[in-house]
């Protein structure tokens, strides 16, 4: 009976016990929540830190230790990453996979938090690694979407959208709900995050329909979860979206709609700086320069209140805008002066290249064109960059100008100061009649100065009118190549399968005489859609241009509109059979002959026609002539359609020149001569 009672109240003990660890924890876990709203107190946390150390080191130990140092990452930076070591350190001693996937998560989050990009990275891999091995489908996709914004803030962004994509893969997957104990809003909160991310990367590569596609997707699960704020943040997004289709005032109007809201929440005020930001660039854009600069003054002092370094320079350098666009230009350099170190050090060229932008403005409005020139030389290249497009000789050839033009210039200056001091003798010997002539040299280098201004203003002008048409006309050309191959590969394979499948079934149907003609009649339309699609296909972006060259495929074009008896082609070439011509000159070439023969089918009523094609001396040369009815070409500077408009701007883009003569009854004649 001794024993029975012995066991008993030993029993009673250990449970006592492991009741008051578990309370202990509860209450520890209720005093981090209390660290992140009060005042910080050191003192007391080291307090509850000895009592957490004071247990054994299992996982609740060394989850309470990761709180403890989150919660005090932004008031006492050392202890945070020492309690994040610490917790590494246990993890992998008492080798809990999940533990330690966290603690490589939490140390990256903390040098993400003190700008050591590299290390975080590090860190985020190693994560990504420890919550694969241990497939841990929701870590691995927050290690994913972590990965991701670094490589957003480095300007890294395809990479960065990959690796959100394979974040919203996992969660979008079941295996996501292998964790038993994820909450559903939990990841609903997560997801609705990752895609808000994703309509960001989109949105910067210029991918607008991809950018809504994902906040719509964002939107539509804060809704579920009635999340005001979240949804109000969510649609900051979606005004931007707006913003660079183009349609500032519906952005406007949408920040508008929702900046009360983050103003009232009790939430995080950096999206309320954000959106103050945006208004104040929106305004900027609509020419409403006073409500652009209270809003820019609002954004300065949110995120100086918040300590938020980047945006601290957006807001200066939104201030500096205003100010040059008001002349005023003495202020518009201290806004500017106190943001450039930020832009400068910024990886992301998309960061940077608008401050780049700003001061060759500001440059160019106070006259100073050789610091102008080189902002704007920095910011063309980092536009490339953002737009993942390859540079192109022009930029060569107008760095090659101005050098040429320093050269002169120096060249110049140094004639100007030989010419000064024979003056100033002249003046010495002469009096009156040399400071006459003095003068009249003044005023003839004022003059020539002037008008070398202007003249490289309008060299500035045409570089960025040019690297606008040549990103147009290479997306045009990448969207049809992407088309032809999705038509030919894609719907080509299903039509053909269907055409198969279609035969296959006829040999075991049994049908009447008309079912069978029917049948046999749908076949043939069958047969005729595939040939359609295909020739579709071959125009938008023609095998014989990729794989044999531009002589080719104008011969194959020319031969297939004869074939189709709408008019009667004669291709002549010279000089083309061993020339190489590269390929964006071709494919524009090509795209110009087609539109010129097209143009000719639909309006000229022409029987014949001849298109010439030449190479010599340096110089590559393009005729078209047709036997219609002619035109006066006085309306071409009125016309309105997008054709005529397209061959000029190819023409502009090769830096070609275009001639057209036509007479009503005598037909019409289109030279193009292009550097070859």
């Amino acid at each position: 009976m001794e024993k029975e009672e012995k066991a008993f109240y030993y029993k009673k003990y250990f449970c006592s016990m492991r009741l008051r660890f578990f309370t202990s924890l509860i209450f520890m876990a209720l005093a981090f929540v209390n660290v992140k709203s009060q005042p910080y107190n050191k003192d007391s946390l080291q307090k509850i830190i000895e009592q957490i150390r004071k247990r054994p080191a299992d996982t609740a130990h060394i989850r309470l230790l990761r709180e403890a140092g989150y919660s005090i990452i932004e008031k006492d930076s050392a202890l945070s990453k020492a309690l994040f070591e610490e917790t590494l350190t246990k993890s992998l001693a008492v080798k809990d996979a999940d533990a330690i996937t966290n603690s490589y998560r939490m140390l990256g989050i903390w040098y993400m938090a003190f700008g050591n990009k590299d290390k975080a990275l590090d860190l985020y891999r190693a994560s990504l690694h420890s919550a694969t091995s241990n497939n841990h489908y929701y870590l691995m996709a927050g290690a994913y979407f972590n990965i991701g914004i670094i490589k957003y803030q480095k300007g890294e962004y395809d990479s960065c959208a990959g690796y959100y994509l394979k974040a919203a893969e996992i969660f979008e997957s079941p295996k996501v709900f292998e964790d038993k104990n994820l909450q559903p809003r939990v990841l609903d909160k997560k997801k609705s995050d990752l895609y808000y991310n994703i309509s960001a990367t989109f949105n910067t590569l210029k991918n607008l329909p991809k950018a809504d596609e994902y906040i719509d997707k964002a939107i539509a699960i804060a809704r579920s979860y009635k999340s005001t704020i979240t949804i109000a943040n969510y649609m900051q997004q979606k005004a931007h979206n707006f913003y660079e289709n183009g349609d500032t005032e519906k952005a406007l109007r949408i920040r508008l709609e929702n900046v009360q809201e983050l103003e009232a929440g009790n939430f995080s005020k950096t999206p309320l700086q954000g959106a103050y930001q945006n208004i104040a660039q929106e305004y900027f854009e609509l020419g409403k320069m006073d409500s652009s600069e209270i809003f820019a003054q609002k954004s300065l002092r949110t995120a100086e209140e918040l300590g938020i370094t980047n945006g601290i320079a957006n807001a200066n350098w939104q201030l500096g805008r205003i100010a040059t666009k008001e002349k005023k230009f003495k202020k518009a350099e201290e806004y500017l002066n106190k943001c450039s170190a930020y832009f400068l050090q910024s990886e992301a060229p998309d960061t940077k290249r608008s401050y780049y932008d700003v001061m060759s403005q500001l440059m160019v409005a106070t006259g100073r064109y050789k610091e102008a020139y080189q902002y704007f030389k920095t910011y063309h290249d980092l536009t490339d960059t953002v737009l993942n497009s390859e540079r192109t000789n022009q930029f060569s050839e107008l760095e090659a100008k101005y050098q040429s033009e320093k050269k002169d210039s120096q060249i110049k200056l140094q004639q100007a100061e030989i010419q000064r001091k024979n003056t100033f003798n002249y003046i010495l010997i002469g009096g009156a009649a040399t400071l006459f002539i003095i003068s009249l040299l003044s005023y003839r280098t004022y003059r020539q100065r002037q008008k070398l201004q202007k003249q490289r203003i309008a060299e500035l002008e045409t570089e960025k009118q040019l690297a606008a048409t040549e990103a147009v006309l290479k997306g045009e050309e990448q969207e049809r190549t992407r088309l032809a191959k999705d038509l030919h590969d894609g719907l080509g394979g299903m039509l053909s399968g269907i055409k198969y499948s279609l035969n296959t079934m006829k040999g075991n149907l049994v049908m009447t005489p008309e079912n069978a003609q029917a049948f046999e009649r749908s076949i043939d339309m069958l047969d005729s859609s595939i040939k359609e699609m295909r020739r579709v296909a071959h125009n938008m972006m023609p095998e014989a241009l990729v794989k044999f060259g531009l002589d080719t495929a104008l011969r194959d074009f020319c031969n297939d509109i004869n074939q189709s008896g709408a008019l009667k082609v004669s291709y002549q070439s010279i000089g083309l059979e061993n020339a190489v011509v590269e390929q964006t000159t071709a494919i524009t070439i090509y795209r110009i002959v087609q539109e010129l023969l097209n143009n000719t089918i639909k309006h000229a009523a022409a029987t014949q026609a001849i298109v010439q094609v030449s190479k010599a001396d340096g110089l590559l040369s393009v005729t078209v002539e047709d036997d219609g009815r002619g035109f006066d070409t006085g309306i071409l500077s009125r016309a309105k359609g997008i054709g005529w408009s397209n061959i000029q701007n190819r023409v502009e883009f090769l830096k070609g020149k275009l001639d057209v003569n036509s007479h009503k009854e005598k037909g019409t004649s289109v030279l193009i001569e292009l550097p070859a």
